[in-house]
This record gives C-alpha cells, structure tokens and sequence, in this order.
C-alpha cells in the first residue's frame, strides 16, 4: 500500500473478493528527507499514514517493511551505474523488477502468503491451457502495463491486479469516496521519488561527478564542450550551448552519450530515427514465442505513455532484436522495450545498442 488512492481501493476490492489480506507499506530510505513528499512522493512518511489510515478503514492489518537497503542496491545504485555508463534507465521499471515483484514477494511467500495484490493498472487472462498472461487494462489511458513487462511468468502466478478492468481512474476514486478513504482525492504520484526537488541533472552530478568534455558532430569534429556527459540524454535539444548555428541551420540534437570519453555527440533530429533495437537482456512475461529463432509480428513500446509500434522480433546471438515497421525516434540505450501481441505483454529488454535509420 502506497499511500495513493488505487492501492488502497485494490486492498478493499481483494477483501470483498474474499481474500485475508495484510497491508504492506515499503520504507525505501532509512532518511525520510531524501524522497519526494507532498503529491510527487509514493514512499515517504505521509505516504505511510495515509496507507494506515485506509488498512484501518478497510480492516486490515498494517506493517511497513523496511526495504531501503534492498532500494538502494537495486535502484538507486543501479541508476547511477546505468548514468555513468552513458545509458538512461527507468528507475520504476527497476523498482517492480527488483523491489515490489522480488524482494517483496519472495519476503511474502516466504511467510506463507500466496501473492502480492497491487493497485497497477494491468489485466492477468489465462489462455486455453490455463497460462497466465499479462494483458494490457481495460482503461488504455490509464494502462500501466509497460512498466510490468519485466515480471516474469513465475512472479505472474503470485500477482494480483484488482484495478484491471476499471473503466476509468474518476471511477475508482468515487469508489474510494464511497468506501470514506482519504486518499480519495490525493494527487498522483509522479517524478523520481529518491531526487528530493527534481533536480536530476544537479543529483547526478552530486553522485557521478562532474568533469569538463567536448561535444563532437557525426564525423567526430569539435564543436564545443560541455560539464558532464550525464547531464545529457538522447533526443535532448536545449542546453547544448554550443554556440553557434550547424551549417545548414538547423538544430541539434543528442545522438549519442560516450562516458568511456566523456563525449556527447550530436547530429540532425533525423539521425534519432532508429532501425533496429536490442538487448541482452530480456525476459518472458509468462510463455515465450514456440520458436524464438524465427521472426514474429509483434508491436513494441519504448516509454511508458508512449504508443506501441508495429514491428518484428527474435532472438539472435543471445539477444531479442526488435525491428519497427517505422523508425523510432530518440531511443538510448538503457530505455526498457516492452513487447506486446495484441494487448497481452509477451516479453522486454533493456535496450543495449540501436540501429540509426539514417547512416553518418
């Protein structure tokens, strides 16, 4: 239990469907200061009062498990390792990997529960032959199905989704209104919650380092310097301050993020278009594809809110590529790709090296 408004109405929802359910809140800092609060927090102390508040109108038990060194190692250490080697990675994405689908769980089962019930917006089906599958929720605009793609078919058969088949989010906080929950009109939540005010760039550069290195065109020419190539992502226009116009005039973007040299390279927006993603590593959200080998159609989705592309994938040398009907656009290396079939997730990959559409 988050503290926010669907956990709370999940909770509710896994008690009238009969289960003997116990609330759970996640301490991930042992410094409360060091995560975001008010509407941007999702784990603070006031978080945990609000979970609180609802497991006792619910009637059910409340603890909170201090989960923080398991946080620190796996999400916040890995975004800095994943920041200093030039890539971008998704902390939420790490934090249901590692944390809320992992750790908890394996907490969980270990003291004899049978699954971890969430408020994520996402559908479990079971096919013809009773394999569970993670589908997409019935409410496209509140589909949170991306940032599950990295359960695996074991995690699957202890996770719960009661919000699912929800029409709507005003849907579920008039039933929290309904059932006298407080969250039911909290704001929600959003951003880092482990970089207090939101500034990314002065965090990284707290924790990476900062050192002066030159920003390169394509061909490897000099164009100007920046203070630290972590402060710099792919597909990013401003702040490149560079200083004067390329040759035909139009801006610059970030194609490519070198920490090894502390390069940026830059290039025309049409450079970001990329042919090809891969990544070694991936997984299955329940049965893989019969024959890995052969190419199979399948829609990808690189950013949680963005929207899925047609395209074809398989597994080669050991990794799962990924080919658009179109290019993408703006893809860097560490970003999570989430394959669907229709609206079931079949698999991801953290996206190791692209393919640019467009050749230097």
């Amino acid at each position: 239990m988050s503290g926010g408004v669907d956990s709370a109405v999940a909770a509710a929802r896994a008690v009238e469907a009969g289960h003997d359910v116990v609330g759970v809140h996640l301490a991930l800092s042992r410094m409360p200061g060091t995560l975001r609060t008010g509407s941007r927090g999702c784990c603070t102390i006031e978080d945990s009062m609000d979970a609180q508040r609802a497991a006792n109108i619910i009637g059910i038990p409340y603890y909170v498990w201090d989960f923080s060194e398991r946080f620190k190692l796996d999400v916040v250490d890995d975004f800095i390792a994943e920041y200093s080697a030039g890539r971008t990675p998704n902390p939420c994405m790490r934090c249901n990997e590692r944390i809320k689908f992992a750790a908890l769980l394996e907490k969980a089962l270990d003291l004899g529960f049978d699954a971890v019930c969430t408020g994520h917006y996402a559908s479990i089906l079971t096919d013809a032959d009773g394999n569970r599958e993670l589908h997409r929720a019935s409410a496209w605009a509140k589909d949170q199905s991306y940032v599950l793609g990295v359960l695996t078919g074991e995690q699957l058969a202890h996770a719960m989704f009661p919000l699912g088949a929800t029409p709507s989010k005003a849907e579920v906080r008039a039933e929290a209104a309904a059932r006298g929950l407080s969250v039911a009109n909290k704001p929600d939540s959003h951003d880092i919650c482990f970089i207090p005010d939101g500034d990314t760039r002065g965090w990284l550069a707290e924790h990476v380092g900062a050192a002066e290195g030159d920003i390169l065109d394509r061909d490897g020419n000099r164009l100007g310097s920046h203070e630290g190539a972590h402060a710099y992502t792919v597909g990013q226009r401003k702040g490149l301050n560079i200083g004067y116009p390329s040759a035909d005039g139009r801006p610059r973007f970030v194609l490519e993020v070198r920490p090894k040299d502390n390069t940026v390279v830059v290039g025309p927006k049409e450079a970001l278009d990329i042919a090809e993603i891969a990544g070694s590593r991936y997984t299955w959200a329940g049965l893989p594809p019969a024959d890995l080998a052969t190419p199979f159609a399948c829609e990808v989705q690189i950013r949680a809110h963005a929207d899925p592309v047609p395209a074809v994938a398989r597994v080669r040398d050991g990794e799962l590529v990924v080919r658009p009907h179109e290019p993408l656009n703006g893809v860097a290396p560490g970003q999570t790709a989430v394959v669907y079939v229709g609206t079931r997730v079949l698999g991801q990959t953290t996206i190791d090296r692209t393919v640019s559409a467009v050749p230097a």
